[in-house]
């Protein structure tokens, strides 16, 4: 017992001095990309044309045609970065609470819920808050139903079994498709695109608000209090109890905690895939197990990712703009086979 505590506790001074130099590496790749998203697009933007539309911008000038893209773009790649950010998050959160390196944050069925809450509002309803209301409370509706479905099994913490959480997910998610396959179905042609865009994930439409980002800050700033726990819980469950770890409260705040990133993240730019998944494994591989540091890692690098990846579905075939969520597709089906087979290697 003596050793676990000592493997998951106190990290002595080059740890933490390696931490910092991550998150600070990975702040300016982050910050690098969100350059790049201002630079790039179907009308090119020189870095003297961005300083002088925020010189115009801060003196309260005329508004030009650079300063307004500008705007756009900052919006829109802020949307972008917070949702990643979200989705990696929610996906390092889904991974240590059901033991699987290979879960992701849509395994319970919580964006099929705003799935269908986004597409009934775009059915009867056109204004985008409706939608956006809509999705965020299907996805919380879903979240409540898998809690009372479950409720007992995580009551029992680390003797609970997953199993019974991850099976209920999956049916939900199933009753949810078929819904979805009736909306799509009866839908008319003006109204179908625009509910296949949102399925398939897009940032377009998305705009700059204060509740994902405090959503982010929050879940983030909780887990990372309770990081240490974490570690215990992901790494040696069967002695988390007996160490003092409440698993329970543990396992129902990760629950939480993870449903919610999920749902601000679809109702902010629909069904983006990929990002959950392979961002927290990949920087796992790269990093290390410890939460102290996966979490915050996780954060910039799904932030980076998908801001990247909407700046190529922006560029690739510009005028024309694709769906983040294929760009993210074609990105990680790769990466995640890549990752599976690292993975078969290190365990066989």
């Amino acid at each position: 017992m003596t050793i676990i505590i000592k493997q998951v506790g106190t990290g002595g001074r080059p740890e933490r001095r390696r931490s910092i130099m991550v998150v600070s590496l990975l702040s300016v790749v982050a910050m690098l990309a969100l350059i790049a998203a201002c630079l790039l697009g179907s009308v090119a933007i020189s870095p003297s044309e961005i300083h002088a539309a925020i010189h115009s911008t801060i003196a309260g000038g005329n508004a030009s045609l650079a300063s307004t893209i500008l705007g756009l773009r900052i919006a829109r790649a802020a949307s972008a970065f917070v949702t990643g950010a979200m989705l990696a998050l929610a996906g390092v959160m889904m991974q240590a609470l059901l033991r699987n390196p290979l879960a992701d944050p849509y395994v319970l069925g919580v964006s099929g819920g705003a799935a269908v809450g986004a597409l009934a509002a775009m059915l009867f309803f056109s204004a985008a808050w409706v939608i956006d209301a809509a999705a965020f409370a299907g996805a919380l509706t879903v979240a409540m139903l898998l809690f009372a479905l479950v409720h007992r099994d995580l009551r029992h913490g680390g003797r609970g079994d997953r199993s019974l959480l991850l099976l209920s997910g999956v049916v939900v998610a199933s009753g949810c498709g078929a819904l979805v396959t009736l909306m799509l179905a009866i839908a008319p042609d003006s109204r179908l695109r625009g509910m296949v865009f949102w399925l398939i994930g897009d940032v377009s439409g998305s705009t700059l608000r204060g509740l994902p980002w405090l959503i982010l800050v929050a879940t983030l700033l909780l887990s990372l209090r309770f990081a240490r726990a974490i570690n215990i819980m992901a790494m040696h469950a069967d002695a988390a109890l007996t160490l003092g770890v409440p698993v329970a409260r543990l396992q129902r705040g990760l629950f939480f905690c993870a449903a919610l990133l999920t749902a601000a993240a679809v109702s902010n730019a629909g069904s983006i895939g990929f990002v959950g998944l392979i961002v927290p494994h990949a920087c796992r591989f790269a990093l290390g197990p410890d939460h102290r540091l996966l979490l915050p890692a996780s954060v910039l690098v799904g932030g980076s990712f998908l801001l990247l990846a909407d700046t190529l579905a922006r560029t690739v075939v510009a005028p024309q703009q694709l769906p983040v969520g294929v760009i993210t597709a074609l990105i990680g089906v790769p990466l995640f086979l890549i990752q599976l087979h690292h993975l078969r290697r290190s365990t066989g």
